[in-house]
């Protein structure tokens, strides 16, 4: 379901944290400041404000809340204007529009606590100057060698990262560049395009799943 749903008269959201094990070990904060400094040229400030006033809220209620739209809409600078075209409905429509959130219900919006590292796609959006400096930020992130990880592990977080960018949208050719991108064997992230596209077009074929 898309924030496009959102019903007209709706002033209240259940807000629940959406869950993705892979994200929520090697993706960013919305507060960190890889987010602020390359996903807000892709989401956008609104946006990014928005998935901040969330991820904030679960600090203190991890499990979920219920979500004032009124106020949430002040606090980030926004009016609540009840039409699909106003700037809140626009937001909330933008982060599922890019994977941050979706709707499970037409009342109830799951945010993920992490946002994934900008993918190919995303990164050939932004301007030469923002892209340099994203390379220049993974070299940076990636000082000397990292511990030995086993196989299984690092087969487990190529599938589930591969399905995860399917279900962002990416398509399998872009998915195993990705994954190669990501420092993973060729051949582990074409094991794992190949499995991730099974399940997503099995999840497909099963269709919506209930909250």
């Amino acid at each position: 379901m898309r924030a496009l749903s959102l019903p007209s008269n709706c002033d209240r959201l259940l807000v629940r944290p959406w869950s993705d094990p892979v994200l929520d070990d090697i993706g960013h904060d919305p507060r960190s400041p890889y987010v602020e400094r390359f996903w807000l040229a892709v989401l956008g400030p609104s946006s990014t404000f928005f998935l901040r006033h969330v991820v904030e809220r679960f600090d203190d209620a991890p499990h979920g809340f219920d979500l004032d739209l009124a106020a949430c809409a002040a606090a980030i600078g926004l009016g609540i204007r009840q039409t699909r075209t106003a700037a809140f409905p626009r937001t909330v429509t933008r982060c599922c529009q890019f994977g941050a959130a979706r709707l499970a219900t037409p009342t109830t919006l799951e945010v993920r606590r992490r946002l994934a590292p900008l993918n190919k796609r995303q990164l050939n959006r932004l301007p030469e100057p923002l892209r340099n400096e994203h390379d220049d930020w993974l070299r940076r992130a990636r000082p000397g060698a990292p511990a030995p990880v086993p196989a299984s592990t690092l087969v487990d977080k190529a599938r589930r990262l591969a399905l995860s960018l399917l279900e962002l949208g990416e398509d399998a050719d872009g998915t195993e560049r990705q994954l190669q991108h990501w420092r993973f064997p060729q051949l582990m992230a074409s094991e794992a395009t190949a499995w991730a596209l099974g399940r997503w077009r099995g999840q497909l074929d099963a269709g919506p799943t209930q909250a």
